[in-house]
């Protein structure tokens, strides 16, 4: 089994219960880590270490008078600057908030507190979290651990690259758009995006719509490297926080995912969603986890009847424009757009009427997938709006009675079709991260376990095209051997049990396997 240096917060709780450490010692260690790979990664921007050593300190009091000790007694967290921490600023990348400071913890982040949490700081996001890829005019630009010419994926960027470092166990993050599950998929670290409206959507989201109204909902959700670690903070999160502000009771209570009986469970396995061919070290993954899956006791069958994913992907960028991309334009408040954010801005201030027309031109000249992105974009009016709004519950129920008839439990899916992406190579992929957003659409819980890491020799067995997204695509899979892979499990609303249960058994096959991602070279 490949060996970590860095503990995980499941067992950083033993270890304090037990006496073997002190939360001091701990905190001091994940501290001198931050400060070795920081300045590299720019990945945590606002520490508050001194504020956390009084904290540890208090928690070691506490330990010796023998009080009551939380869930996360001990364990040190950092936190996605969308979640405000009392006396830090919560600017989502944006300089005209750099000086708004918290005057309290938002609900998530006081919910890891009173469970015992001691928050080191906070890290780095893209402007207005609009990007999947981490950058901003006043932290600039978080770099992936495993190669610091490719981004660590956005907008849990920060996260996603500290904790594969070492420097953080566990943290916070969000998902409207697959802002959870890209970073983990191209760290190689985990994560779970819990069900539509089991949590609140964060302190600061710059989506603004109608209390309840909402027709894609974001979660906050947890990170870390281990999947017991996920399920250890996901339970504090749902038992000490509070659900969405639209809703009065969560109809399921969160469940012990040790409870499922994975003998009892059918999944569905989808080898690629939309038209994105995966890279040959995703399809090898799915393969191992599917086998890793069957070695469990579950039954993995290929979907062979799965609703049209592309139109579930189209959904997504049909609800975002339908409003001319108001509130990214309304966050921005003036402020300049950073490059990765500019084109959606651009793309906003196009007429209907031309949007076909380019949308022509650009299929004419290799732009195939990016023609069919622009052609959805339409702006709506009211009426149109809430008509989306029923097209995506259509699709929703599709997909429920799809995997009725097919008898599945879950779905065994790519995280994204590529590892992680150069520098500035987002804007040039279209919908490439099309398997997230589905799931965003339908408002299930889905999470991103890694498997393996690409193999010299299996970077790319992409053909050669004249669609432009596939000529970037191939470049991004060159160079691109020892980078983490990772797959992704989804299930139907409410079970995110099943979803842990079958990501902790990929996990104990992969982490026997001499290619998996344990820790990256830093």
């Amino acid at each position: 089994m490949p060996d970590t240096r860095f503990p995980s917060a499941t067992a950083i709780v033993q270890s304090i219960r037990c006496g073997a450490r002190s939360a001091r010692d701990i905190l001091d260690a994940h501290i001198h880590r931050i400060e070795s790979v920081n300045p590299q990664l720019n990945a945590l921007v606002m520490p508050r270490f001194e504020e956390a050593r009084r904290e540890a300190d208090e928690a070691d009091a506490a330990g010796r008078r023998g009080d009551p000790l939380g869930a996360l007694h001990g364990v040190p967290v950092t936190i996605k600057d969308q979640f405000d921490v009392a006396g830090l600023p919560t600017t989502l990348g944006l300089t005209r908030l750099r000086d708004r400071v918290a005057a309290r913890d938002g609900s998530m982040v006081a919910a890891l507190r009173r469970a015992g949490a001691i928050v080191m700081g906070k890290t780095n996001v893209p402007q207005t979290l609009a990007t999947i890829e981490t950058d901003n005019r006043i932290w600039g630009r978080t770099s992936n651990p495993w190669d610091l010419a490719r981004t660590a994926g956005g907008s849990s960027g920060g996260e996603a690259a500290l904790i594969a470092a070492g420097g953080s166990p566990l943290g916070l993050g969000g998902d409207f758009g697959g802002s959870l599950r890209i970073p983990a998929a191209y760290c190689g670290v985990c994560t779970i995006r819990p069900t539509a409206r089991r949590l609140p959507p964060g302190d600061r989201f710059p989506v603004r719509t109608a209390e309840g109204a909402e027709v894609i909902v974001a979660q906050p959700g947890p990170l870390a490297r281990q999947v017991d670690d996920l399920t250890l903070a996901l339970r504090v999160m749902v038992d000490h926080g509070v659900a969405h502000p639209s809703v009065h009771q969560v109809p399921v209570p969160f469940a012990d995912p040790a409870d499922v009986d994975l003998r009892r469970l059918r999944v569905a396995l989808l080898p690629q969603v939309s038209d994105w061919v995966p890279s040959p070290a995703i399809r090898r993954a799915l393969r191992e986890s599917a086998d890793a899956l069957r070695a469990a006791g579950a039954t993995v069958v290929e979907w062979t009847g799965a609703p049209d994913t592309t139109e579930g992907v189209l959904l997504f960028f049909r609800i975002m424009a339908a409003t001319g991309f108001a509130s990214l334009s309304q966050t921005l408040s003036g402020e300049a757009p950073i490059d990765l954010v500019e084109p959606n801005l651009r793309l906003a201030r196009l007429p209907n009427a031309l949007l076909p027309v380019l949308g022509r031109l650009l299929k004419s000249r290799g732009a195939g997938r990016l023609s069919r992105m622009l052609r959805a974009a339409s702006k709506q009016s009211a009426a149109g709006y809430l008509d989306l709004a029923g097209d995506r519950l259509a699709y929703e129920q599709q997909m429920r009675d799809a995997l009725e008839v097919g008898g599945f439990d879950a779905i065994l899916l790519p995280a994204s079709p590529l590892p992680a992406v150069r520098h500035g190579d987002t804007t040039g992929l279209a919908d490439f991260w099309g398997s997230c957003l589905l799931f965003n659409v339908l408002g299930w819980p889905a999470g991103v376990v890694p498997v393996t890491r690409v193999r010299p020799g299996e970077e790319s067995d992409r053909p050669d095209s004249r669609e432009k997204t596939e000529q970037r695509a191939q470049a991004v899979e060159r160079g691109s051997a020892g980078l983490p892979i990772g797959v992704q499990i989804a299930a139907p609303p409410w079970r995110e049990d099943r979803v842990l249960a079958l990501m902790r058994a990929i996990e104990q096959h992969a982490r026997c396997q001499p290619d998996f991602p344990a820790d990256p070279p830093m």
